[in-house]
């Protein structure tokens, strides 16, 4: 098995963040990052560009296994 680069744990920790914000919006209407970071509108948008960036990312990194 080969061993995770710190890029992997990055993508990898990011996208379980997405994942329980998405949650927990589909579940309760709460939405985590707007609630923790709402007052910095563009570091909300760059979390989220990040997830996404993760999720592409994760795509390529599945494509090579």
């Amino acid at each position: 098995m080969a061993k995770m680069k710190i890029l992997d744990w990055v993508a990898i920790t990011l996208l379980i963040v997405g994942g329980i914000n998405w949650g927990l919006v589909g579940l309760f209407d709460f939405n985590l990052v707007t609630f923790l970071f709402g007052k910095w509108d563009m570091f909300v948008k760059i979390i989220y560009a990040l997830v996404g960036l993760s999720g592409l990312y994760s795509i390529y990194t599945l494509s090579k296994l």
